[in-house]
């Protein structure tokens, strides 16, 4: 088979790369391009992203493969995190920076929106778990606060779909990434009418909907220009970061779960059907478009942003160190409940820990250490939490967890995982985002291959670790004292 190139972009809340995927013989190959760091802009009291300086990054990247003669681009594909827009003015200009997820002027903006219509309902339509940054919420605290951008507004763009408009010139709204928003029927597939009306938006102040595999456009001339490149096609992937790393879960089995570990952590199962019902609305699970139409029932747990945070206070610390001392500190001492408000972008991240740990009648963790061990111990007896949740809310027990991305790295905290939730935790690949991200180009390109096809021929290239469950009494034990002290 000819090898055939494909470039993927990948942004994240603290970091983004471009990755050059090479594609031969049934088996990816990937190469990073360039590699850039996602800075927040607090300024104003408001926290921004520079999506210019985003979009400067990429182009960079596709100028390095621009200059390179042996290369020739099948496509390009782009994933972001979701929720997250920018606003778009009549002229097709970006009206401001776009409000970060964590800025503090949604804090609350859920139960002021349930003031308005009726929580029930809204999650019978869109099965979306409530989160305070949710794009629905959002636009209502907009809408209440008379925000000048969005009364000006032509178009609203998701994240990926503003970067792939710089690209192309065309706006467009990919599912996966829409359904994040609160704004699309889970079972139409499309966007929910009233929903949108309950916010004073219509279907008209989105981009042309569109689903992974579909073709966005091609690169306009200027940037033709700037990097050297002819008319590369973008392509719609799974926009939303998760959607493109559920598409690379390596599983061979179809009743799999999955942790998508990161910044957050996402753990669900895939299904064809969304599973919205009274406990799934009480219990607060999330119904997201994944790719080949399917769902992703899925928990948002927050993740390796506990321990990013408290990095910046530990710069002497590599992480091998921090793993060491994770490991020699003493086991089930204090825990927190990782989805606490608190923790949601805390001055401190070392403070918050102490001060929930002091709050709720335990011992402060003192030492860097016990600190580590608190949240790698915590966010192991959460998914053992959700996961449970997982099992009554599908009617099935899934016997494998597959861990996927960066987090998969973390083979300590994998194997407290296996352990909390007594089942076999399969880890890797690292890079599944990227690697869902260039499937579903591939999917564009090679009509008569699906993601699930492509997902079996991916697994036979891959190196995965197995982590089997054992000390599973002393993590029973640690359970019940974990759930004494939080609720889901």
């Amino acid at each position: 088979m000819m090898a055939r190139h494909f470039f993927s972009v990948d942004l994240g809340a603290t970091s983004g790369r471009t990755i050059l995927g090479t594609f031969s013989d049934e088996k990816i190959q990937m190469e990073e391009i360039n590699r850039f760091p996602n800075h927040l802009i607090h300024c104003n009291e408001h926290y921004y992203w520079d999506i210019y300086e985003l979009y400067r990054n990429i182009v960079e990247g596709l100028k390095i493969v621009g200059q390179r003669k042996d290369i020739q681009l099948s496509s390009i594909g782009i994933d972001t995190w979701g929720c997250d827009f920018t606003l778009v003015g009549k002229d097709g200009g970006f009206l401001r920076l776009p409000y970060a997820y964590r800025d503090t002027h949604i804090a609350g903006a859920a139960e002021k929106y349930f003031q308005h219509f009726d929580r029930d309902k809204c999650y019978e339509k869109t099965g979306i778990q409530v989160m305070d940054f949710n794009s629905l919420f959002q636009f209502y605290i907009l809408r209440q606060n008379n925000d000048s951008a969005l009364a000006a507004a032509d178009k609203i763009l998701f994240t990926p779909n503003a970067i792939s408009y710089l690209l192309t010139g065309n706006m467009t709204t990919e599912y996966t990434v829409a359904t994040t928003g609160q704004i699309v029927n889970a079972r139409t597939k499309r966007f929910d009418a009233e929903i949108l009306q309950s916010v004073g938006l219509t279907e008209d102040n989105f981009g042309k909907f569109v689903y992974p595999g579909e073709t966005i456009g091609c690169l306009t001339p200027e940037v033709q220009q700037q990097t050297g490149l002819g008319k590369i096609p973008v392509i719609a992937v799974g926009t939303h970061d998760t959607a493109s790393a559920v598409a690379a879960v390596p599983a061979v089995e179809p009743d799999f779960a999955y942790l998508s570990s990161g910044t957050w952590s996402l753990m669900g199962i895939e299904t064809k059907e969304p599973v919205i019902n009274k406990r799934a609305c009480e219990l607060n699970f999330t119904n997201e478009g994944g790719v080949e139409g399917t769902i992703r029932v899925l928990k948002n747990i927050c993740g390796m942003w506990l321990l990013e945070r408290c990095r910046e206070n530990w710069q002497k610390y590599d992480y091998d160190e921090l793993i060491s001392q994770a490991q020699s500190a003493e086991p089930f001492r204090s825990f927190i409940n990782p989805d606490d408000p608190m923790f949601a972008n805390p001055q401190n991240m070392e403070i918050a820990i102490r001060q929930y740990c002091q709050q709720t009648s335990q011992p402060v963790p003192c030492t860097v250490g016990s600190i580590v061990r608190c949240i790698f111990e915590s966010l192991a007896l959460r998914y053992r939490q959700v996961m449970e949740a997982l099992d009554e809310l599908s009617g099935r027990r899934s016997s494998v967890l597959h861990i996927i991305g960066g987090g998969s790295c973390n083979k300590l905290l994998n194997q407290w995982t296996a352990d909390s939730i007594g089942r076999t935790v399969i880890a890797g690949p690292s890079e599944a985002t990227t690697l869902g991200n260039i499937m579903m180009q591939i999917r564009a390109a090679e009509l008569d291959t699906n993601i699930f096809q492509l997902r079996s021929m991916m697994t036979k290239g891959l190196t995965l670790d197995t982590f089997v469950p054992n000390q599973t009494p002393a993590w029973n034990q640690a359970y019940k004292k974990f759930l004494q002290i939080t609720t889901i």
